[in-house]
């Protein structure tokens, strides 16, 4: 059985235009869902909206007039609600039955709810879940233990992030600065701008949560400047 994809567009920067429209090109998503202002991003990205969820505080009634004669299901929450526009999204998009969700437009703007937005992979109904955040050419996503296969090619950049307290026990493959069954603690920026040195690179951890960011070489400025200088 074919999984289900969706994408969702949150109401921040999606990064790279060009580069963006390629990679989701290549994934074809069978829903698109917009957390309120993110419905900006649909024709940017030339993509049709399925629905559009929020307070609809940060898109004007005309968008939203046009949007709902165009199909799209409109998911209208008080402004007064306990959740943000992308934490909404993101269960409703689990609700419709996805299997996997990428979310563009998670970061930028207000520092707050860039912070807000990576750590809604902790959220209790959205962790173990399969999600990526992708700004451009960069993949973000929640790795759990025991581990994984880390994203990318060999050059490309990858960050390993403690959240929610101490990542223990972990331990690297091809990577350029190996770590073996090492605590990575909130605060120190320890396993920030590592680099894939081998095919197959993987990460294992025994309790916690790391946050991986990949950045592929190409998109990297200052490419000669050694990660973690």
């Amino acid at each position: 059985m074919d999984e289900r994809l969706a994408l969702i567009l949150a109401n921040g920067e999606i990064g790279d235009l060009p580069v963006l429209r390629a990679r989701l090109a290549e994934r074809s998503p069978d829903i698109v869902i917009a957390a309120d202002g993110g419905a900006r991003h649909a024709s940017l990205l030339r993509l049709h909206l399925d629905a559009l969820i929020g307070d609809f505080d940060s898109i004007s009634p005309e968008d939203t007039t046009r949007l709902a004669s165009s199909g799209a299901e409109l998911v209208r929450r008080p402004p007064d609600k306990d959740e943000t526009d992308l934490e909404l999204a993101l269960l409703h998009a689990f609700e419709r039955g996805a299997d996997q969700v990428i979310v563009v437009g998670v970061a930028g703007g207000r520092i707050e709810m860039t912070i807000a937005n990576v750590l809604l992979l902790l959220h209790p109904a959205l962790t173990g879940r399969r999600i990526s955040l992708w700004v451009g050419g960069q993949t973000a996503y929640l790795q759990l233990p025991p581990g994984g296969e880390i994203l990318g090619t060999v050059g490309d950049t990858v960050s390993l992030i403690p959240l929610s307290g101490e990542a223990q026990g972990v331990t690297t493959h091809g990577l350029a600065f190996p770590l073996d069954g090492e605590t990575l603690t909130s605060g120190p920026a320890r396993g920030v701008s590592n680099r894939i040195t081998e095919g197959g690179a993987r990460v294992e951890l025994a309790a916690g949560a790391l946050f991986v960011v990949h950045t592929p070489q190409e998109d990297l400025p200052g490419r000669s400047k050694l990660p973690g200088s």
